[in-house]
């Protein structure tokens, strides 16, 4: 189990973590409001509120473990 979605690519099992993507935009957001002259300590302070689950099926074969319909169905990304 890792936290990120690029280790699954590279044969980790499954990850499940932030999506990176979106804490970026996020990140471009808090950017473009202290250019535009907003105080940082006045900015909210945000926890992530998307998260990813990668499985890696070619990892689970090499394993030998077979991962649920149940839960194959509710991943963002499934790696065959």
């Amino acid at each position: 189990m890792c936290q990120e979605r690029t280790f699954v690519v590279d044969g980790c099992l499954m990850a499940y973590g932030p999506s990176f993507p979106d804490m970026f935009r996020r990140a471009a957001y808090y950017v473009e409001r202290i250019l535009k002259g907003a105080k940082p300590g006045d900015l909210p302070v945000e926890q992530t509120t998307k998260f990813e689950l990668v499985i890696n099926l070619k990892t689970a074969k090499a394993l030998g473990l077979t991962i649920p319909p149940s839960v194959l169905v509710r991943a963002d990304q499934v790696i065959e």
